[in-house]
This record gives C-alpha cells, structure tokens and sequence, in this order.
C-alpha cells in the first residue's frame, strides 16, 4: 500500500472539491445534477447479484453500495452505487465519491477526512439529513474497507 498521510485528499477529489468550491454557492446545486447524470449503472455481475450491494440507510433514498479490493499491493478499490434517478442528490453525491475514489488504493481511501461532503460548500443548499447521507456513504465505504484490511492482516 501506499503510504499516505492520515486526514489526506487524493487528488481526484480533491479536484471535485475545487470545482465546487470555485462556482457560486446557487451554481452548486447545478454541478451536483450534472454529477447525478454522470453515475455508471451496476455491471451485470453486480446488478444479478443484490446480496452484493448494501443499503446505506442513513439516506432519504435507496442508495446502495458494493466494492471489491484487487489483490495488487496498493489494494485498488472498485466502487459501485445504485441510487434511483429521481433521487438527483443522492445519485449526485454516489457520483462525486465514485469519480473521486473509485480505482484508488484502500489506504488513500481510509485517510480520507470525514468533512469531505462539507467542503463541497453544499451546506447551506441541502438540508442536514441529506449531508448526512453522504456522510453515510463515506463512512460505509471506509468502515467496509477497514473491515477488508483486517481480514487480509490476519495470519493463515
């Protein structure tokens, strides 16, 4: 794995962050559809199997999230989301965490900052029960990874 310091952005975020943060506040809520508009569907072999995917309940929609880990050194992660189309803000923000994590090593993802989905600079735009829904998913994906690491730590 790569070594990266705790609290650390990776890049592909953080360039989402900076697209967010450099419009207008009333021009956020626009970025977040377009993300919305942007989440890949399921792959059949993840769509045909739903024990796969878990429920983040912590969100006003169904949004539900798989991953895999690779066995390269870095353990690669593949994210995947299933969020409905008429749930804009929940599909969004599955987007903007799909296309800012999505192929990175575990260790990059686990030091992610738990005040992500605040720096989007959405809080004022989008009620606390929806930012906690990203929230969720952030801390789902790392709790689903720290869970993985474990088990790979421990001896045959």
């Amino acid at each position: 794995m790569t070594a990266t310091p705790e609290n650390a952005v990776p890049d592909s975020l953080a360039e989402i962050i900076d697209d967010f943060q450099a419009m207008e506040e009333s021009d956020r809520l626009e970025l977040l559809l377009e993300f919305s508009r942007s989440l890949p569907e399921l792959p059949t072999e993840i769509a045909d199997r739903p024990e796969l995917l878990e429920q983040v309940v912590e969100c006003q929609s169904p949004v539900f999230l798989s991953l895999d880990v690779d066995d390269s050194p870095e353990h690669r992660v593949s994210l995947f989301f299933k969020a409905p189309p008429e749930a804009p803000t929940t599909r969004g923000f599955a987007s903007v965490l799909y296309e800012g994590l999505n192929g990175l090593p575990a260790a990059d993802i686990l030091a992610v900052p738990a005040d992500v989905p605040d720096r989007l600079g959405l809080t004022r735009a989008i009620t606390p029960l929806r930012m906690r829904g990203m929230s969720a998913m952030l801390g789902r994906i790392k709790r689903r990874l720290a869970q993985h690491e474990k088990l790979a730590q421990q001896p045959a």
